[in-house]
């Protein structure tokens, strides 16, 4: 059983994820609020909460400084964005500010089900079918701090770059695995071992330091 808050300003929404969770999450509790506000006040007195789905466009989020606003008030508490926003980008950027996933409302029904048990499981979700966006501008390099060394790409072994590839893209560790036709625990091990060669300490810091990354070319070698 869990607790769990669904900050969104639409109810038609709040009850479509409310069934979503009643169904597949039998017991858990569910609070509902519609705006920023007592988003805040709720998540700032209680400690219990065991995720907060947020809303990117609910009243006085202002976008992401909502989240930021958010998690200042609570950081042990998981956020969650849920929104219609399709965009790679926003999606990075969310996972940027402190969201462990994000989750959008065009999602049928089983692909929510799978994000919430991947998130409650403590795992991080992004939607596969977003990150296999191209980026908009080819070639650009990212020009802030999270800018990855060339030298560190090139100490990837070719299937390490497949690995980091998919995770890129938002596939679990089981979907890379039946993808590259590789058991489950090969595949963490790979990923330990990515992590461990890019220098970085969590798989989101992978994803967000190699979501640039033309993968062609340094599969090419």
């Amino acid at each position: 059983m869990y607790k769990i808050l669904i900050a969104d300003d639409h109810p038609l929404f709040r009850d479509a994820i409310t069934h979503v969770i009643g169904s597949h999450f039998v017991g858990s509790e569910i609070i509902e609020k519609e705006n920023l506000e007592s988003t805040l006040e709720l998540a700032r007195i209680d400690k219990e909460l065991d995720l907060i789905l947020l809303d990117l466009n609910m009243p006085g989020m202002q976008g992401l400084n909502g989240l930021i606003s958010l998690r200042n008030e609570a950081p042990t508490t998981p956020v969650v964005i849920i929104s219609a926003e399709d965009d790679k980008q926003v999606v990075l950027q969310a996972i940027t500010c402190g969201a462990i996933g994000f989750i959008s409302k065009s999602s049928h029904r089983g692909q929510m089900t799978d994000a919430l048990q991947q998130i409650l499981n403590g795992n991080i979700y992004l939607p596969s079918d977003i990150m296999h966006q191209p980026n908009n501008e080819p070639g650009r390099r990212r020009r802030n701090m999270n800018e990855m060394p060339v030298e560190r790409l090139l100490s990837l072994t070719r299937r390490q770059l497949l690995v980091l590839e998919r995770m890129v893209k938002g596939d679990s560790n089981k979907l890379i695995a039946y993808n590259l036709n590789i058991a489950e625990t090969t595949v963490k091990a790979h990923v330990s071992a990515i992590l461990s060669k890019l220098g970085v300490h969590s798989r989101v810091q992978a994803i967000l330091t190699a979501s640039d990354i033309d993968f062609t070319h340094y599969l090419r070698r």
